[in-house]
């Protein structure tokens, strides 16, 4: 599998797995109903360590358009293959957002609440202040991309060659355990807030499935907050890259 398929895969499993954590608390007549946050942050972690396990050993395990854009400020990987994650990532991300309404169909049909159908493929800040909101998003990304750099190494040299350049390293350089446990400690701590998206493709993927998707009693897909969970992670993730690289 090469670096491109590979982010398509990780970012599909991640949102799998982490919007449907969501979807069987946040729906009708599930088994987990009602079952809460610490059960949502702990599935979003588990979510991350699925997504990496797939796609770290082809192309690092970005799985997030923030990772891949603090390897790209910090020029450890090229433009045309940023671009190119940054492509399947949202394919990934919007793939793995229908296959998570295709499988709680049934539960969809029967929740009557729209703003709870709406969660369970993007985020939203409990309290509607969009500047308030786009800072706790810059500091959650920042939480995870800092990180990022203090622990994993250089570059990651993977085989094949398939892009013709080393693969920069991403969440997979962290170890699995690892970047599973700092994603599950920045819902529970930094998550309140806004539902921490933290990863522009995990949220704008799946509100663009939200949109398409023929799914009963839904509301607007909210475009008016869609840009925080894209520009927030975007600036934490520069953010983090031009004070680590001042510090070392």
């Amino acid at each position: 599998m090469n670096a491109f398929a590979a982010e398509f895969v990780g970012t599909m499993f991640l949102i799998l797995f982490g919007n449907g954590v969501v979807a069987n608390v946040v729906l009708a007549k599930t088994k987990g109903s009602d079952s809460g946050w610490i059960v949502i942050t702990a599935g979003w972690g588990f979510a991350v360590f699925v997504g990496a396990f797939c796609s770290a050993e082809y192309s690092g395990a970005h799985i997030n358009p923030a990772i891949t854009i603090a390897m790209l400020a910090s020029g450890q990987m090229g433009l045309a293959t940023a671009l190119g994650y940054f492509v399947m990532q949202m394919l990934g991300a919007f793939a793995g957002g229908c296959l998570v309404y295709l499988f709680y169909r049934e539960h969809f049909i029967a929740t009557d609440d729209p703003d709870g159908k709406l969660a369970c493929f993007c985020t939203a800040p409990n309290i509607r202040n969009l500047n308030q909101a786009l800072l706790c998003e810059i500091i959650g990304t920042f939480a995870l991309v800092f990180p990022v750099f203090l622990i994993a190494q250089p570059t990651l040299t993977l085989p094949g060659g398939s892009i013709g350049e080393e693969i920069p390293i991403g969440l997979g350089s962290l170890g699995l355990m690892p970047v599973s446990l700092l994603v599950f400690a920045i819902g529970l701590s930094l998550g309140g807030t806004t539902g921490y998206a933290i990863n522009p493709a995990r949220d704008l993927g799946p509100r663009i499935a939200h949109a398409l998707l023929p799914i009963p009693g839904k509301r607007d897909s909210d475009w008016e907050y869609a840009w925080v969970p894209v520009v927030g992670p975007a600036i934490g993730a520069l953010l983090a890259t031009g004070i680590y690289w001042l510090l070392v």
